[in-house]
């Protein structure tokens, strides 16, 4: 099976955008894959934003993205764009990043008025880090996630739908399928 991590770039503590990248961390545990989550906010602030790398923190987060097969790339929508601590991560990254991984981007906001973020402000960074393949991904309204214990949350049912066909799609790009062709109603 593969390894994914998933990056979560938001910087609130109780962040609903980790919680669904939790969400779907579980999901590709279940079947099967070995997973990882990098809250970016927790890593040493101070040498994050100098790029100061060789910091032992963000040298093992660096290592961990290169070497996964899949990551899963989470970020609230603020601006009009994906958050700038994400972005502060990577720049982290060398040019080649990304190369060879799948890639599912997962934004979350506070109204479909963001949903084109995820296309034109996020994708294009994911593939200029050489990203493999960055698959369809899902955009998920801050509304639809209730939080649920400490870590958790539920979704509500079609925004649930949505992202679980983004994930499935993942999963099975990552098994080298190809994309996913999802069947319509007739």
């Amino acid at each position: 099976m593969s390894s994914v991590v998933a990056l979560s770039g938001s910087p609130s503590a109780d962040s609903r955008t980790a919680r669904a990248a939790e969400y779907v961390l579980r999901r590709l545990a279940a079947g099967g894959q070995t997973v990882e989550h990098i809250a970016v906010r927790a890593l040493p602030a101070p040498e994050l934003l100098t790029g100061s790398a060789a910091h032992p923190e963000l040298r093992l987060a660096l290592e961990t993205v290169a070497r996964a097969e899949g990551v899963v790339v989470a970020t609230p929508v603020y601006k009009a764009s994906y958050s700038g601590l994400l972005k502060v991560f990577l720049d982290l990254l060398p040019q080649s990043g990304l190369a060879g991984k799948t890639v599912l981007p997962l934004v979350t906001g506070g109204s479909l008025a963001h949903l084109l973020a995820m296309d034109y402000a996020l994708r294009p960074v994911l593939s200029a880090l050489g990203a493999h393949h960055v698959v369809p991904g899902a955009f998920v309204l801050d509304s639809a996630i209730q939080r649920a214990g400490t870590v958790g949350c539920r979704i509500e049912a079609e925004a649930e739908l949505r992202l679980l066909q983004a994930v499935d799609g993942f999963a099975h790009a990552l098994a080298g399928r190809g994309p996913l062709a999802l069947a319509t109603a007739s």
